[in-house]
């Protein structure tokens, strides 16, 4: 068939393009809405995570005084423990000052423990995989596995 709208393709003309625009505007109008909007629907939600970060806020104060709470109480009871045991040994017949040293020596004792532990905690603070990962190269990665594997020495002379 001949083309009579002079288009060049078959089934083009004025209905097709009629057709063509009909999809277009719907989503024009759609988009424009959208962008209408927008400053709303962002709106509400920046409101809504102000609202809510408040409301952590608070409740993190909350806890936090909560854990004071806890501290005092818990220091408190630790103390009238060791108040028993010190009343005890002196009911006992041992001197007060022996007492209340071994008290004190079993108290130093548990901090010391603590207090090393913590250092040894700290040392995964410095992240130190990571960091063997991101700054040495691959030869240095297996040079420091040779180092710490001394079996895989076994071969190698100094």
């Amino acid at each position: 068939m001949a083309d009579t709208t002079g288009q060049g393709t078959p089934g083009s003309g004025p209905a097709q393009d009629a057709a063509d625009k009909a999809p277009r505007e719907p989503m024009l109008q759609s988009l424009q809405a959208l962008w209408k909007d927008l400053p709303g629907l962002i709106s509400d939600r920046v409101e809504l995570l102000s609202l809510e970060l408040q409301q952590a806020g608070l409740a993190l104060l909350q806890i936090l005084m909560l854990a004071v709470v806890v501290a005092i109480l818990g220091v408190t009871a630790w103390l009238v423990l060791w108040v028993g045991i010190v009343a005890g040994l002196v009911a006992m017949g041992l001197h007060v000052a022996l007492a209340l040293g071994l008290a004190l020596l079993l108290n130093l004792a548990a901090a010391a423990m603590a207090v090393m532990r913590a250092v040894a905690l700290s040392r995964q603070l410095r992240l130190p995989a990571t960091r063997r990962h991101l700054t040495l190269s691959p030869s240095a990665k297996q040079t420091e596995a040779d180092d710490r594997h001394p079996s895989s020495l076994a071969g190698h002379q100094p």
